[in-house]
């Protein structure tokens, strides 16, 4: 039962105020027909519109079924018209943008009805209808009657309680309106209909009730319902359950609305997209660019990363005293009236060799090894590498048969002098490590004596040594010209320059050559003497069938009679027996760096696997010159002496004890260098040495086949002296008194005992906890500022005996590149922004001016229970649309300039290793933004539209 109570309404407009409705009281039954007559300004479509709850009565009350709506708030009327009354209106209000069947279940949709349920119920009440073959089809492609049937199945899917319909005939020929005028009789028959007409045939031929008003006022009731007050109720207030659209109903609307507008939606969306294309073509070109730079960054990093030797120099120490030199200098200018010593270059020398540290490298790998260090998050791709210096020798029989040292062709020295030295040296090396290994050996005067070749370079390995032997940085910058990389300890490549060449003095140290020619060419270079090189190619074939044997240093060490071992590596007939039990190398490749290689950490000569030093760790732990050393810590196993003598008494007791030990030949060296020098002067120590050198040498020219001197010649009566000067120092020693012993020690004695740590150097022995070198390879300038922070923490935290000092070669290098890039950038992006804001402000006016073209569809969603919020939902999906498509349109639009961009790019800096390039995360983000800024200026256009009045909109055009 549907009670009016005393409702009025009134309009104003500017300072007229008119009277729609004047205290109308009417009561309704639940089944009936309704036609309610009056000419136009009585009252009839606001009684109506105040029945459905699309307009609200200034006083009164509307009671449905005992529940009063004088409490109802704006979702109260939306669940009311939803699920209690349907609208039938003269001009039909189809959505023209939306399908039959769409418009039809559209009312349930908002009811939160599935979608099958709701598709088959929409189908269901069309049929009743008659149209059921026309589900399909658009409103415009239908008649004016059909189009009404529509109309009339759209506010029966619902089954309300309650049809109004608001002139349904008034736009109909008479034929057509008495069809509706049926089916509406038929839908009275369980229900309340209530319709407004102009016509009162039809409605005295149709209706069972009719209500007349006239200036706002019932004048007649042909049938009216009296209600005692004993049997009304008091009216009581309920809700009636929730009316919301869902996402997918909002963002269909507003798709078919925009698809009905293919053009505009296209322009507006081109229009949005920009701003969009300029900030996408500002950051693929800056991407591209950062990633250049990365690329060169990672590329210098990797050819120079810090690089930390046991032994380094502090530069900054170096370049501090040189600059504080320079000052004293100046404030040190003479005053004109006296000599001024200048001691300038004794300062800098003192600054240069105090500066030299060593770094103790077993506690700063235990920081490194640690995963909870600062500096491993950090370390670039290719990690960090640990080196070992591997003692070895390597022999090898040239063309001719002879056998030959690859540290230096000659057995037992450099068989040229310094002509040979700067032969051998290597003027390809590009690893800044070697460079001051090299000066530091120079300063020290600590030569890498019994160490590797100098053409020999280890491999550099993955940071997964078993899986990766040869690394990603060797890879990358080297191509295998012949063969292949090593795969094991017994494999090696030849190394070539970017020009295919190879430093002629390591072929004859690898016997490619001969090494007569070799010894010829240095007597000459000595003897300034103008020398002509072979230099005739190699076949790759012939350098890959030669055979190398490597001897272990600690193998270079035989035992002798007495116990003791010696050093045989300088004597050819001993270093041929080692030959023959040697590890075989053999060359299994020939590499060169590739074009443009970024660093080319193998110098020309011979590389060799990570696998061979640890096979040679390995074996001279296990070697028999370690073992006894490491059986007698106090005594040297080459000559028995005490590594240390704690007083005067042994010292001079050790220096009878090593004279004894000699051999006649070198005690007269000894002897003679001693009585010609006074137990005092260096120099006679020389003198004696050299002579005892030459003695030696014209006794090995006179001996015969069985190795006794023939009597007679010089070097018989060579011998002879050396017999006698050997007697004679044998008295020396058995009456020199202390002191004159305890000298002799310190000055000839001591510098043979040596101690047990350079005696295991000297053997090869290497412990994996304390590497030689130790290099940090990082990705970036600012990854490798972040590497030379955390060691600077480190040395903060550590013992002053544990500080590191090392060398930054790219210090010097700065990041300012990039953050001007990221300037440039940062500045274009904010310029073309400002386009991003008028695409946004152009959007909302679009927005607005579809709000205006879309009233009349506020106003039906409205009549169908659709919330304020549901109406500005439909405008917030169509502004989404719309920067959706903008920001897809300004991506695809920026992938397809990216073609031709790249093409000028490459040409203006000749170079193709630039590429713009759009991220996929950053395409996302840009059509994300779109959608969000497109959202941003259709809000309050949007807002607009939930404000409209639902009745107003309907009659809207």
């Amino acid at each position: 039962m549907l009670l009016i109570k005393d409702i009025s309404k009134e309009y104003c407009t500017g300072g007229l105020t008119q009277k729609a409705l004047d205290g109308v009281s009417l009561n309704l039954r639940d089944s009936e027909f309704v036609a309610v007559l009056g000419p136009s300004g009585s009252g009839k479509t606001t009684l109506l519109n105040v029945i459905g709850g699309l307009d609200r009565c200034d006083s009164g009350d509307l009671v449905i079924n005992g529940v009063s709506t004088k409490r109802y708030k704006d979702r109260d009327w939306d669940s009311y018209r939803n699920h209690t009354v349907g609208f039938v209106f003269q001009s039909y209000n189809l959505i023209p943008h939306q399908s039959i069947i769409s418009n039809v279940e559209l009312a349930l949709t908002i009811s939160g009805v599935p979608r099958a349920e709701r598709r088959g119920r929409a189908r269901q009440a069309l049929e009743q209808v008659g149209l059921g073959d026309h589900l399909d089809k658009r409103p415009n492609q239908l008649s004016g009657g059909q189009m009404q049937r529509v109309a009339i199945a759209r506010a029966l899917v619902n089954d309300p309680s309650i049809v109004l319909a608001d002139e349904p005939t008034g736009a109909l020929d008479s034929q057509t309106s008495v069809q509706i005028m049926d089916l509406l009789k038929q839908v009275a028959k369980d229900r309340l209909v209530v319709m407004v007409t102009h016509n009162p045939e039809l409605a005295r031929e149709y209706a069972t009730r009719i209500v007349e008003l006239h200036d706002g006022s019932i004048v007649s009731d042909s049938d009216p319902l009296q209600i005692e007050g004993s049997g009304l109720k008091r009216a009581r207030h309920r809700k009636m359950g929730k009316a919301s659209m869902s996402l997918g109903t909002s963002l269909a609307l507003s798709f078919n609305n925009l698809r009905s507008k293919k053009a505009r939606t296209f322009l507006t969306s081109f229009a949005g997209s920009i701003g969009i294309i300029g900030i996408a073509l500002i950051l693929a070109v800056s991407t591209g660019v950062h990633a250049y730079i990365d690329k060169v960054q990672e590329d210098t990093m990797t050819a120079y990363p810090i690089s930390i030797q046991e032994q380094s120099f502090d530069l900054n120490k170096i370049v501090g005293s040189s600059q504080e030199g320079a000052q004293s200098k100046q404030a040190g200018k003479g005053a004109g009236d006296a000599i001024y010593p200048d001691d300038s270059a004794i300062t800098s020398a003192s600054a240069l060799t105090s500066s030299i540290s060593t770094n103790n490298l077993s506690a700063f790998k235990q920081y490194l090894d640690n995963p909870k260090s600062e500096i491993r998050s950090h370390i670039g791709r290719v990690g960090m590498q640990y080196s070992y210096d591997a003692k070895f020798s390597v022999y090898d029989h040239d063309p001719k048969g002879t056998l030959v040292s690859a540290s230096g062709v000659t057995i037992g020295g450099q068989g040229g002098g310094m002509a040979s030295q700067m032969a051998s040296m290597n003027p390809n090396s590009s690893d800044p490590s070697q460079v001051q290994s090299m000066q530091m050996a120079a300063l020290t005067g600590k030569a890498q004596a019994k160490s590797s070749p100098s053409s020999f370079t280890e491999i550099m390995p993955g940071q997964d040594e078993a899986r990766a032997p040869i690394g990603r940085v060797i890879q990358d910058n080297y191509q295998v010209l012949k063969g292949s990389w090593p795969k094991d300890k017994d494999q090696v490549v030849l190394v070539l320059d970017s020009n295919d060449r190879i430093p002629l003095a390591t072929l004859y140290e690898l016997g490619l050559k001969p090494a007569g020619d070799y010894n010829d060419m240095m007597a000459k270079l000595n003897n300034g003497q103008k020398v002509k090189t072979d230099t005739a190619k190699l076949d790759y074939d012939q350098a890959m069938k030669q055979s190398l044997d490597l001897v272990p240093a600690s193998d270079q060490y035989v035992q002798d009679a007495d116990g003791h071992y010696r050093y045989v590596g300088d004597d050819a007939g001993e270093v041929a027996k080692l030959a023959e039990k040697a590890l075989k190398l053999k060359i299994v490749g020939i590499v060169k760096p590739v074009h443009k290689a970024s660093a080319t950490p193998l110098p020309a000569g011979v590389g060799y696997p990570r696998a061979l030093t640890d096979y040679l760790i390995d074996y001279a732990a296990k070697s028999p010159v370690v073992s006894a050393q490491q059986a007698d810590r106090e005594h040297n196993a080459l000559n028995g002496l005490a590594f240390s003598a704690p007083d005067d008494g042994a010292k001079a007791q050790q220096a009878k004890d090593y004279v004894a030990s000699l051999d006649q030949v070198s005690k007269a060296a000894m002897g003679t260098a001693v009585m010609s020098s006074g137990q005092s002067g260096q120099a006679g120590q020389v003198q004696g040495q050299v002579a005892g050198q030459s003695g030696a040498q014209g006794q090995t020219r006179a001996q015969g086949r069985d190795g006794q001197a023939v009597a007679g010649t010089p070097a018989a009566q060579q011998a002879a002296r050396q017999a006698a000067a050997a007697a004679s120092f044998d008295r020396y020693m058995a009456t020199a008194g202390t002191d004159k012993l305890v000298s002799i020690y310190e000055q000839y004695v001591r510098p043979q005992v040596g101690s047990y740590k350079d005696n295991m150097t000297s053997f090869g022995l290497i412990s994996r906890s304390a590497p030689s070198s130790i290099k940090i390879y990082a990705d970036s300038f600012e990854a490798k500022q972040a590497i030379t922070d955390a060691i600077n923490s480190y040395n903060d935290r550590a013992k002053k005996a544990d500080k590191i000092t090392y060398t930054d070669y790219v210090g010097l290098m700065m990041s300012s590149v990039t953050t001007i890039i990221n300037v440039i950038s940062g500045v274009l992006i904010a310029f073309v922004s400002v386009s991003l804001i008028v695409s946004s402000i152009m959007i909302g006016i679009i927005t607005y001016i579809s709000v205006l073209e879309r009233t009349k569809e506020i106003g039906i969603l409205r009549a169908m229970g659709a919330s304020k919020r549901n109406v500005s939902q439909v405008f917030d999906a169509e502004t989404g649309i719309i920067g959706l498509l903008s920001g897809i349109l300004g991506v695809g639009v920026t992938l397809l300039l990216l073609i031709p961009g790249n093409a000028l790019i490459h040409r203006l800096m000749g170079t193709s290793e630039v590429n713009a390039f759009l991220p996929v995360r950053a395409g996302v983000i840009l059509v994300v933004l779109s959608v969000l800024l497109t959202l941003l200026g259709g809000l309050i256009p949007a807002r607009k539209a939930a404000k409209q009045d639902p009745a107003t909109a309907l009659r809207t055009e």
